[in-house]
């Protein structure tokens, strides 16, 4: 298996040869671009394994080419790491609720942007085994169909396209129909152990599942004060 591909969109010039400099060092191979608009034309060229996406770019900021990317069917979608100087939770929300994976505020420890990065990449390394592995059992419950090895989801036979955290969540909550997951529970399925994130973080992607399921979110119940569960028997 070949280094993996980073995409580096920053427009700051320190910051940019800092991120690329440890990537390269951990054994990365780097793509650097300057701008939204610069990271757009090279994922339409080359295939990337991951993206590292400033908040802050010229142009349409982060979280616009975000959610152009996440809009985009044509190529395999990379996972999406936000880069931001703003620690607030809005913000954090806000890059999720477009599509991001994760979220690195600044000024950030380059030891840690690598093993969030490692995570990631570990995370669709699995997937990509699974997909070798005929065997494994898809999920079908109501109508709703899921192919883990695949990393395939239908509704009615229509292809729902979701990202790598979404995809987890639900293959979580499906894979054990009435069973009630914590939030803690959920972060440590998608992100592993001991990973700050905040309980507003989760909401945000099982709301943004709802909406992409369409009629299949409402068997996707809140358990008030515990957290999520996959409905067993007909949404009413």
């Amino acid at each position: 298996m070949g280094k993996a591909n980073i995409l580096v969109v920053e427009d700051d010039a320190d910051i940019q040869q800092l991120v690329s400099y440890n990537l390269i060092k951990s054994g990365f191979n780097v793509t650097c671009a300057d701008s939204g608009g610069d990271a757009l034309d090279i994922l339409e060229k080359e295939e990337v394994d991951l993206i590292l996406l400033d908040l802050m770019l010229p142009g349409k900021n982060g979280m616009e080419i975000c959610a152009i990317i996440r809009a985009k069917q044509d190529y395999v979608q990379p996972p999406i790491i936000m880069l931001t100087a703003k620690s607030e939770e809005d913000d954090i929300v806000t890059g999720l609720k477009c599509g991001a994976d994760d979220y690195v505020t600044k000024p950030f420890s380059p030891r840690v942007l690598i093993a969030r990065v490692q995570a990631l990449l570990r995370r669709r390394q699995e997937n990509t085994l699974q997909e070798k592995r005929p065997d494994k059992e898809t999920i079908h419950i109501h109508s709703l169909l899921i192919h883990p090895g695949r990393h395939e989801v239908l509704v009615e036979g229509k292809h729902i396209h979701l990202t790598a955290t979404e995809f987890t969540i639900l293959e979580q909550l499906a894979g054990r129909p009435g069973w009630v997951y914590s939030r803690q529970q959920i972060i440590d399925k998608i992100r592993g152990y001991d990973y700050l994130i905040t309980s507003r973080a989760v909401d945000v992607q099982i709301f943004g599942l709802r909406k992409k399921l369409g009629v299949m979110g409402s068997y996707i119940e809140t358990v008030r004060g515990i957290g999520y569960r996959l409905k067993e028997q007909n949404a009413e």
